[in-house]
């Protein structure tokens, strides 16, 4: 199983930074930021909270678009019967492209936060480290969930397709915590971080493993 999630991850990985889905999601994300800092008026501070939601608003952006990127590749070329034909559980496919999706997330994230600083007025001046553990949380929380998604997008039926967006209202929770964290972090005061990440964590631990779970039915479409 190890293999063959490191073996999609490299393949995933590679593929992806030669197209130009990475820059797409990358620029949508900077585009709601930029946009965003259009509206306020010269002078004005953008709230800590509301430059936390732009962040993480462009990074749930992105995760769309990048699992959907990251799973088309078997569907252009009918490649996700030769990875289901792999004599290796199903689960390694869901743990490398949770992989190759958590670096390009992080990847895309790496130019939103400058752009947050920049574009809205914002300094890092609380818990750095609070957000730090938060912007890990949240990632794996978006890559559990980006990856089902991915996988429910693939269908051939707009009926199928458009059961991706059942998953949206599941990461209301998540991005609701990682928003509080972030706020305290852009200096809004009154925010208790350690209770956010406790409940950041208890979502992935309940989200991975239900992922984990359903992974291989919504893939390959077992009853």
């Amino acid at each position: 199983m190890l293999k063959l999630a490191l073996a999609v991850f490299r393949k995933d990985l590679r593929l992806a930074l030669r197209g130009a889905g990475l820059v797409q999601s990358m620029l949508l994300g900077l585009l709601l930021v930029f946009l965003f800092s259009l509206s306020q008026k010269t002078g004005e501070t953008v709230p800590g909270q509301t430059a936390a939601a732009i962040f993480w608003l462009s990074s749930a952006f992105s995760q769309t678009l990048v699992f959907n990127m990251l799973f088309s590749f078997e569907e252009a070329n009918g490649a996700r019967t030769g990875l289901l034909l792999s004599p290796c559980p199903v689960t390694g496919i869901f743990l490398g492209k949770a992989m190759a999706g958590l670096v390009l997330i992080l990847a895309a994230q790496l130019l939103f936060f400058p752009a947050v600083i920049v574009f809205l007025g914002q300094s890092p001046v609380g818990d750095a480290a609070g957000g730090a553990v938060m912007l890990v949380l949240g990632d794996l929380g978006l890559v559990a969930l980006g990856s089902l998604l991915g996988a429910l997008s693939q269908g051939q039926t707009a009926r199928e397709s458009l059961l991706s967006l059942l998953v949206f209202p599941l990461l209301a929770p998540l991005l609701l915590a990682a928003i509080r964290v972030f706020a305290a972090l852009f200096g809004d005061a009154g925010e208790n971080s350690l209770s956010w990440l406790q409940f950041a964590a208890a979502f992935d631990a309940i989200f991975w493993a239900l992922s984990l779970l359903l992974f291989r039915f919504v893939y390959t479409g077992d009853d």
